[in-house]
């Protein structure tokens, strides 16, 4: 942490003259939010399953815990720059340890995903009617820390590769994670009052997994590929909830016409009732 404060200070008048600094930070900072949506949708569906009173707290911690993370990785950049160096080959393909923790965090993240999925599916029939009440704070919050640091290290290295001062890396993660901060609130509620938002979200999650261990494997996936298909599905989704909206009034105004005009109840033959 010393060796961040330090770069702090000495790079901090030489990138504030500079324009080229400035539009490395804009650039910096808008491909970090866009990095930390999968990050942020993580952290809502862990969240969401502890109890209400609970959850702004954990997504707290968890966005905390990503933003130490990042730090302490920028804090070490010749060490993250010696992670994508091929420890072994496999068939031929030189694998680093970047590429280890990218294929342990995809797998788990289809791990989760898959087994949040199968605990909804199974809730709906009720054998996990409160499935949120079940959920531990401090496991939620370990395993948030744990996919943290694999977001953290793709982040960390796109940051490395766009921008020459670390003083403007350290200020785009910061003002990213404090746009994450602002917007896990919102975009938790909206999940969580939404099922089909949040099966539309752990689908995500199993697609950024399996991107994740394309990626660790030496098959790079465009993340612009990604992201233009969750943006896609994520228009299609607000579309069919603003039909459904539309479609909500048109219904309660049917129902007393439909009640006027229903035909009205004959009384039926009465019982012969015999004395006993």
């Amino acid at each position: 942490m010393s060796t961040l404060m330090g770069g702090l200070i000495a790079g901090a008048t030489a990138w504030l003259a500079d324009p080229q600094a400035w539009v490395s930070l804009l650039t910096l900072t808008l491909l970090e939010v866009v990095l930390g949506i999968d990050n942020l949708i993580f952290v809502s569906i862990l969240a969401g399953r502890l109890p209400p009173a609970r959850q702004a707290r954990a997504r707290q911690v968890g966005l905390a815990l990503a933003l130490a993370t990042r730090l302490a990785l920028l804090a070490a950049i010749s060490w993250i720059t010696r992670l994508t160096a091929p420890v072994f080959a496999v068939a031929g393909h030189g694998v680093s340890w970047r590429d280890l923790v990218l294929i342990g965090g995809g797998l788990f993240l289809v791990y989760k995903g898959t087994q949040e999925i199968h605990a909804r599916i199974e809730g709906e029939g009720g054998h996990e009617a409160a499935p949120s009440a079940h959920a531990g704070f401090l496991g939620t919050v370990v395993q948030i820390g744990l996919l943290d640091i694999v977001f953290s290290l793709d982040s960390v290295i796109t940051a490395v590769g766009m921008a020459n001062h670390l003083p403007v890396m350290v200020v785009a993660v910061v003002i990213a994670m404090g746009v994450m901060l602002l917007a896990s609130g919102p975009v938790s509620g909206f999940v969580n009052r939404h099922p089909t938002v949040k099966m539309l979200a752990l689908s995500f999650l199993l697609l950024i997994g399996m991107t994740l261990i394309a990626d660790g494997s030496g098959a790079h996936v465009p993340k612009g590929y990604i992201y233009a298909a969750i943006g896609f599905s994520v228009l299609v989704e607000l579309l069919n909830q603003l039909a459904g909206r539309r479609r909500q009034p048109a219904a309660r105004a049917n129902q007393p016409a439909a009640r006027a005009n229903a035909p009205p109840l004959r009384p039926g033959p009465a019982r012969e009732t015999t004395a006993p």
